[in-house]
């Protein structure tokens, strides 16, 4: 019975984070237009809507233009905008787990990638303490505005004490 009992709670508590991310996916749809599967492939139906984070439109980043160092890394990198579009193509097509993975991308575009790479890690098995993820959920929320993946990171760090996961003390 508390085996049947763990198994609701969890579930409870995905659903109820699901629904957390529902909120924060309505809200970044709502500074964009809505895009289906008739704009898909997105390169060769609307490639004058995607840029860079650096503003760059698509149709400006050729080949020459880098040969010739007018384009940085930065000007090649997808933006959130773009990876919201991608959300709401395979939202058209019924792929939900894969928008809210897109989603959580978009989020992270703006965190630096060593920083990702230290969360990767922190998030492995056996590696953090229930208050260092619950620290690290709580920076990628305040300094980065992440709230789908700080509250993922937050279930995680529940789901890893349950489970005792956790790096001891």
């Amino acid at each position: 019975m508390d085996q049947e009992k763990l198994l609701k709670q969890l579930i409870e508590e995905v659903m109820k984070n699901m629904s957390k991310e529902s909120i924060a996916a309505d809200d970044t749809c709502k500074a964009s237009q809505k895009i289906d599967a008739s704009s898909y492939p997105l390169g060769e139906k609307i490639p004058d809507q995607l840029k860079s984070p650096t503003g760059k439109v698509l149709s400006e980043m050729t080949l020459e233009k880098l040969i010739k160092g007018e384009l940085g890394p930065n000007d090649m990198r997808i933006s959130p905008e773009t990876l919201e579009m991608q959300a709401q193509v395979a939202e058209s097509i019924s792929r939900d787990a894969f928008a809210r993975n897109l989603r959580r991308a978009s989020e992270l575009i703006k965190v630096p990638d060593d920083r990702l790479l230290e969360i990767y890690n922190a998030l492995r098995p056996y590696r953090s303490t229930k208050k260092e993820l619950y620290d690290i959920a709580d920076e990628l929320e305040n300094k980065y505005g992440c709230k789908i993946n700080s509250s993922f990171i937050r279930e995680s760090a529940d789901v890893y004490e349950i489970r005792g996961r956790l790096k001891k003390d």
